[in-house]
């Protein structure tokens, strides 16, 4: 393989506030719950079936903790960009090691778009880790950001 691809796309809605933490280096880092659903109609029976999966989200940039702190509450519908992460640790009850995959939102490649209309009134907005704006603010890309040479 010439090279990988480890990129997140979720859209979903939060099952609980996020919650806010400090880091021991005194940085702040945000945790989601994300739940993201489907739904069919089962062919033998007709019934409606929906599955829904949970997705735990973590966002280490200070500036988008801290606008997923002011406006990002229980019920929001979101879309994240981010990449998967799994960590290793030690079960302090048993001993054991335990593994947490999350989608971690950090670095230059990661967004956090509110997809609400009445927290936004109907313009979607993009928060993203290079680009942290508030909410009602028009994000426009310089197009000479664009301009940049690729060093490949």
């Amino acid at each position: 393989m010439a090279g990988s691809l480890n990129k997140v796309q979720l859209i979903g809605r939060l099952g609980a506030d996020p919650e806010i933490k400090q880091m021991v280096n005194g940085k702040s880092v945000a945790r989601l719950s994300i739940a993201t659903s489907q739904s069919w109609k089962d062919k033998s029976s007709g019934e409606r079936k929906e599955k829904t999966e949970w997705h735990r989200v973590v966002i280490f940039n200070e500036g988008l903790v801290n606008v997923v702190q002011q406006y990002v509450k229980k019920g929001a519908n979101v879309y994240v960009e981010g990449q998967l992460s799994t960590r290793k640790w030690k079960d302090e009850a048993t001993g054991q090691d335990k593994y947490s995959t999350e989608v971690v939102l950090q670095g230059y490649n990661s967004s956090l778009t509110m997809l609400d209309s009445r927290a936004n009134n109907g313009n979607s907005n993009l928060v993203s880790e290079n680009k942290s704006s508030l909410p009602n603010e028009n994000l426009n890309q310089d197009s000479s950001d664009l301009d940049d040479e690729i060093p490949f």
